[in-house]
């Protein structure tokens, strides 16, 4: 338990405020099962990877460049739109405070059921919130305090590198806000 969360310290992660969900999952669910879980997981984050896409070695100046940015704007609403349309403010859970990487997730303790259980995360990321990331994961022992600590279950090596670009992407975009709030 303790090397989880050793390995768990050790690594880049997500920090943020996103709405999810913790639910029991009693059904220890089938291969087949797990592998669905795992490629709808790869295909959220692949598109959440083409939407916060950027070119930086395309030329600005021209005005073809600034025409597919128009463009990109337009859709980037388009998309804010019915992804709200989709789901609701209202019927999206709570926001929970989130520190997550390949190896688990730690959060507040009153959102995760009790200790010893299987657990669903669902995670709906803001950029494409209709589509929750989930998680089946196993509440294990780590910091002190009011927070879980839950370790996920074994990923996969296409989904754990996915994710991984996910967290380095988002920290890095935090890095850049902080940087330009000094500014």
């Amino acid at each position: 338990m303790q090397d989880a969360w050793q390995a768990y310290s050790e690594l880049l992660a997500y920090e943020d405020r996103i709405h999810l969900a913790c639910t029991v999952l009693n059904d220890p669910g089938d291969e087949r099962q797990r592998t669905e879980m795992r490629e709808r997981n790869i295909h959220i984050l692949a598109t959440l990877d083409a939407l916060e896409e950027r070119r930086g070695d395309i030329d600005e100046e021209s005005p073809l460049v600034q025409e597919l940015a128009r463009i990109d704007n337009k859709l980037n609403v388009l998309m804010d739109i019915v992804t709200r349309l989709l789901v609701p403010d209202s019927t999206l859970p709570a926001r929970v405070d989130i520190r997550m990487n390949a190896v688990g997730a730690v959060l507040p303790s009153g959102v995760v059921p009790a200790k010893g259980e299987r657990i669903l995360l669902r995670l709906h990321v803001d950029a494409l919130r209709a589509l929750p990331l989930e998680f089946a994961a196993q509440r294990q022992a780590g910091p002190a305090g009011d927070s879980a600590f839950l370790v996920f279950e074994p990923m996969g090596d296409a989904l754990r590198e996915a994710f991984e670009r996910f967290v380095f992407r988002h920290h890095r975009r935090k890095v850049a806000e902080a940087r330009q709030s000094l500014t």
